[in-house]
C-alpha cells in the first residue's frame, strides 16, 4: 500500500516537472460562412439536434437521427445537401406528461434519435430515449416508413438506448445482430455490454451487472473486426485497481466474440468473452491523459495485416495541470492482442481488491469458444477479466499534444501523396466548433487549416468522414454541415501550395495550378515534410524594377502598387494580408531602414507611422515562411495634393509642346536637428492658349548635406530667414520617380504673431503678480526697528486719549546715573533720524 503510494505522488511530481506540450498553430484559419472554404450546410428551424449520422452505401443518401425525426438528405451532388423526407418520430403527450413527472426538464423529454443502423439491404434499426423511456422500430428503407409490430407494442429500448439524451452511447450491427454498450435503467447505474436481435443458434447476451465488470463507464466507440470475429468496445471508467487515489478515471479497451452464446450452467446468457485492458495515453515521466473522448479505426494498406490496424484516439485528463488539454494517441491491434494473451490481475469478491499473484492458469480469457468450456473454467475467466498490462501507445509517444484546443471528436484518413509516400491525415473537432485538418509527419503534427463548421459551441456532435465523396459530415444541435477534406483552389501559387504541406494537393506546372493529387497528373509536385517551396518553386526569373526604379532582391515580385494619398502629420496605417500563420511579415523600404523611433510594426502585421516629407515613399511588406521569401504587398505613400496643386502638374504630355526651365533658389533652414533644404524652381510649358505660352511652376525641395560642400549661391541665401519667419506647408508631387513638393500657399505667420503676443502678456501678469506679493515683506524691512514691552512702565497711571496714536519711549540720563524712561507722544516732530529735535542721543 504505502509503496503504491509513493508510486502515485512521484508520477505527479514528474508529471509537474517534464509536462512537455506542442505548441500548435493552425496554418490558415477560416471563419464561420468565410467565402474562402467552400461549405455546405442544412439547418432547419423545426429540427435540432441532427447528431447521428448514418451514409447509405452507394453513398448519396444521408440519414440523419434527430430530435423527433430521421431525416433523409440528398447528397448525391458535390455541394448540394437537401431534406428529401422526413418521418417524424414523436413521444404522445401522455409520454410527455410522465416524463415531466419523474422531474425532467420538457426540453429533454422528446425523442433523441441515439441508434441509427443498417440491419440488411432492406431495413434500417433505429432507437431514441423517447421521454426517458426508450424506444426501439425497423425502418423500411425503399418506403422510407416504420415497421408495425405484429403485436402492435413498441420494442423496448431498454439496454440497447439511453434514457438520458446526453448520455453517451456505442453501437455496431454484425450480420443483422446489435451490439452495444449503454446503460439498462433510469438512474444510468447499470451500465452493460449486450447483444441485441440475436439469430440462429445465438442469443442475447448482456455482462452480470453484479460481478463488478464495469465501473460508472462512459461508451466512447466500437468497432468489429472481421477476420478476427471480435467486438472492440471503448471507454473509460473508475479503476478500481488503483485504490490509492479515489476514483482514479482509466481509459479501456474490451472485447467480446460474436460467436459467444454463454455458459450452460455457469454464466448463461453472460458472456463468457468479456476482457478489458487499460489504454495508456502518456510520454515518459509525465501525467498521463487518462480520459478517453472518441477513438476512430485506421485499416491497414492493402495487403497489409490485420494486426497492422490501428486506433487513434483524443483523450483528455482529469489533473488540473493538464485542463483544457487534448491529446491524441495512436494504439495498433497487435499491441492490444499481445496484452490480452498475457497475465490477469485476479479480483477478491470479498474485499473487490486487485492483485497481480500468480495462480494456476486453467484457461486464457477472451478466447473465443470458451462457451462449452467446464464450470471451473467459466468461474476462473469470471473472476480473470482485467489484463495485468496497459496498452502502451506505438513508440511510447503521443502523436499530438494541444495545449490551447479541447478536442472532442475525431476521424482518421490514409492519403497517398504526390511524392508516393503514405500519409495520415486527422479530422479534429473542437469544443469550440472548429474542424482541424492535421497531418501526422515524421518532425510532428502539422495543422494544415482550421474551418470554423458551427458558431456556437455544441453539447453533443458527431463527426462521419465519407473518402470515396471526399467529405466529412459534422452534426451538431443547429444541423448538418459537409465540409470537402480538400481546398486545393484556395492555394493560388506555387508556394501556398507547396508551403500548405497537404498530402492530398500537389502543383502541377504546366497548369500553373494546385490540384487534387488524386485526379491529377502524375509529375506533380509536393513537399510534405519540409515544405520546401524555395527549391521546388523558383525560378531563375529576373524581377522587375519597381516604380521607384529601384532593383528588388532577386526572385521577388511585388503585386502592383496600391497609392495612399495622406496629409502631413497625419497617422498613416498599412496593412499587410495574412497568408500563412505561421509566416513572419516585415516591412522594408528601398534603401532604407525602418527606424523604431518612426515606425511601429504591430505583431498583426499593420505598420504605423507619422506622414511627414521623409516617410513618403514606397514600402513593401514581406513574410518568411520556411525561409520562402515573398512580397504580400506594395505600397507607395504620397502626400495629398490640394486641387490647385493637382491642376498645375501635367498628367499627361501627349500632343503638347513641352519647355522646361530649371531655376535654383535660396537654401531654407529648417528647424533645429535636421538638414537644411533647397527648393528648386521648376517652370514647364506645356502649350499656348489664347494669351500665349501657359506656363506651368512647381518647387522641389532638395535636402542639402551640412558635411559636404555647398553650392556656390547658397552663402548669401543662407541669410535670409524669410522662409523661417513665415513657414509654409508643402505639397508633394512625383514626376519621373522624384519626390517633388509644391507649395500650396497657406502660412501661419498671423498664427506665430497671435501666440507671441499672448505669451508675452501671460509673462508681465506673472512678474506683476510676483511683485505685489513681494511689497508687505519689503514695508515690513523698511520700518523703524521698536523696543517691545517699553509703554506699562511710564505713564501707568496718567489717563490717555484713545484716539492718540502710541508713544514711544526714550531713555534719559537721571541725576543718580541711571536710565529713566521718558514717553514721548508720536505726534510730536521728529527730526529726520526719527528722534525729537534739539534732543541729544
Amino acid at each position: 500500500m504505502h509503496i503504491q503510494h509513493c508510486f502515485g505522488v512521484s508520477l505527479l511530481l514528474l508529471g509537474h516537472l517534464n509536462l512537455c506540450l506542442c505548441n500548435l498553430t493552425p496554418r490558415v484559419s477560416f471563419p464561420f460562412e468565410s467565402p474562402g472554404r467552400s461549405v455546405v450546410q442544412f439547418t432547419n428551424p423545426d429540427i435540432g439536434n441532427t447528431t447521428t449520422l448514418l451514409l447509405s452505401d452507394d453513398e448519396a443518401t444521408l440519414f440523419v437521427g434527430a430530435r423527433d425525426a430521421v431525416l433523409l438528405l440528398d447528397v448525391s451532388q458535390p455541394g448540394v445537401m437537401e431534406m428529401k423526407d422526413k418521418l417524424d418520430w414523436s413521444p404522445s403527450s401522455t409520454d410527455l406528461d410522465d416524463c415531466s413527472m419523474k422531474g425532467k426538464k420538457k426540453v429533454d423529454c422528446h425523442n433523441f434519435i441515439r441508434v441509427l443502423h443498417f440491419l440488411n439491404s432492406t431495413h434500417m434499426y433505429a432507437c431514441g430515449t423517447h421521454a426517458f423511456s426508450p424506444r426501439c422500430s425497423y425502418i423500411d428503407l425503399k418506403r422510407f416508413s416504420f415497421v408495425t409490430n405484429p403485436s402492435g407494442k413498441p420494442h423496448e429500448g431498454r439496454g440497447r438506448c439511453p434514457y438520458d439524451p446526453y448520455q453517451r452511447n456505442t453501437a455496431v450491427v454484425v450480420d443483422g445482430e446489435l451490439y452495444t454498450g449503454t446503460v439498462a435503467d433510469y438512474r444510468g447505474n447499470r451500465p452493460v455490454i449486450s447483444r441485441h436481435l440475436s439469430q440462429g443458434l445465438h442469443t442475447d447476451l448482456k455482462l452480470d451487472d453484479t460481478l463488478g465488470w464495469l465501473e460508472d463507464p462512459t461508451f466512447v466507440s466500437s468497432t468489429f473486426l472481421p477476420s478476427k470475429e471480435k467486438v472492440y468496445f471503448f471507454f473509460s471508467e473508475v479503476g478500481r485497481e488503483y485504490d490509492f487515489i479515489d476514483k482514479l478515471v482509466v481509459s479501456r479497451v474490451a472485447q467480446v466474440c460474436t460467436n459467444d452464446v454463454g455458459g450452460q450452467r455457469t454464466l448463461q446468457r453472460r458472456w463468457t468473452t468479456f476482457v478489458k485492458a487499460q489504454l495508456l495515453c502518456h510520454n515518459e515521466n509525465e501525467l498521463p491523459y487518462n480520459v478517453i473522448q472518441d477513438i476512430v479505426a485506421l485499416l491497414p494498406t492493402e495487403g497489409g495485416a490485420e494486426d497492422e490496424t490501428l486506433f487513434y484516439g483524443i483523450f483528455s485528463s482529469q489533473w488540473s495541470v493538464n485542463s483544457g488539454k487534448s491529446a491524441v494517441c495512436r494504439f495498433q491491434l497487435r499491441d492490444i492482442k499481445a496484452v490480452f494473451a498475457g497475465n490477469y490481475k485476479v479480483l477478491n469478491r470479498d474485499t473487490l481488491r486487485w492483485s497481480t499473484r500468480v495462480q494456476e492458469k486453467f484457461a486464457s480469457p477472451g478466447q473465443c469458444g470458451l462457451h462449452n468450456a467446464s464450470d471451473s473454467t467459466l468461474r476462473f475467466v469470471k473472476d480473470n477479466f482485467l489484463a495485468d498490462q496497459s496498452v502502451q501507445p506505438v513508440g511510447r509517444i503521443l502523436s499530438l499534444v494541444s495545449p490551447d484546443h479541447g478536442y472532442t471528436n475525431i476521424a482518421a484518413q490514409r492519403v497517398h501523396a504526390a511524392g508516393g509516400r503514405n500519409y495520415t491525415v486527422l479530422f479534429l473537432l473542437t469544443e469550440s466548433g472548429f474542424l482541424h485538418k492535421t497531418v501526422l509527419l515524421d518532425k510532428g503534427p502539422h495543422i494544415i487549416e482550421e474551418v470554423q463548421v458551427f458558431r456556437n459551441p455544441q453539447r453533443v456532435k458527431n463527426i462521419f468522414l465519407s473518402i470515396t465523396k471526399g467529405v466529412v459530415f459534422v452534426g451538431s444541435s443547429d444541423g448538418v454541415t459537409q465540409v470537402p477534406i480538400s481546398n486545393c483552389s484556395f492555394y493560388q501559387s506555387c508556394a501556398e501550395c507547396v508551403l500548405a504541406r497537404d498530402p492530398l494537393c500537389g502543383w502541377d506546372h504546366c497548369s500553373r495550378t494546385c490540384v487534387l493529387v488524386s485526379s491529377g497528373p502524375e509529375n506533380l509536385v509536393q513537399d510534405v515534410e519540409s515544405g520546401n517551396a524555395e527549391g521546388i518553386c523558383r525560378s531563375p526569373t529576373v524581377s522587375p524594377r519597381s516604380r521607384s526604379g529601384v532593383q528588388r532582391p532577386p526572385s521577388v515580385s511585388c503585386p502592383p502598387s496600391e497609392h495612399v494619398y495622406v496629409s502631413l502629420n497625419e497617422v498613416v496605417k498599412l496593412q499587410c494580408p495574412e497568408v500563412s500563420r505561421l509566416a513572419v511579415r516585415h516591412w522594408e523600404r528601398p534603401n532604407s531602414l525602418l527606424s523604431p523611433n518612426l515606425y511601429i510594426q504591430q505583431t498583426d502585421g499593420s505598420l504605423y507611422f507619422l506622414a511627414a516629407p521623409p516617410t513618403l515613399g514606397h514600402y513593401s511588406c514581406f513574410s518568411v515562411e520556411n525561409g520562402y521569401r515573398q512580397c504580400l504587398a506594395d505600397f507607395l505613400v504620397r502626400q495629398q495634393a490640394s486641387a490647385t496643386s493637382r491642376a498645375v502638374i501635367p498628367t499627361s504630355t501627349q500632343n503638347r509642346s513641352t519647355t522646361t526651365q530649371v531655376a535654383l533658389n535660396k537654401v531654407t533652414p529648417t528647424s533645429q536637428g535636421t538638414q537644411p533644404v533647397r527648393v528648386r524652381t521648376i517652370t514647364t510649358e506645356v502649350g499656348h492658349g489664347a494669351r500665349g505660352p501657359e506656363l506651368t511652376t512647381v518647387q522641389e525641395v532638395i535636402q542639402v548635406s551640412t558635411t559636404g560642400s555647398r553650392d556656390r549661391h547658397s552663402g548669401q541665401d543662407d541669410r535670409n530667414l524669410s522662409s523661417f519667419r513665415q513657414p509654409r506647408l508643402t505639397e508633394t508631387a512625383s514626376i519621373d520617380g522624384e519626390l517633388l513638393s509644391v507649395t500650396n500657399g497657406k502660412t501661419y505667420y498671423w498664427e506665430l504673431v497671435a501666440v507671441t503676443v499672448m505669451l508675452v502678456m501671460s509673462l508681465c501678469v506673472l512678474l506683476m503678480g510676483a511683485l505685489y506679493a513681494l511689497r508687505p515683506h519689503c514695508r515690513h524691512r523698511m520700518a523703524p526697528q521698536v523696543c517691545p514691552g517699553t509703554d506699562s512702565n511710564v505713564g501707568g497711571d496718567q489717563e490717555r486719549d484713545p484716539l492718540s496714536q502710541p508713544t514711544v519711549s526714550v531713555m534719559k540720563p537721571s541725576k543718580q546715573g541711571m536710565e529713566k524712561p521718558m514717553a514721548v507722544s508720536s505726534s510730536m516732530p521728529r527730526g529726520s533720524n526719527g528722534h525729537l529735535p534739539n534732543t541729544p542721543i
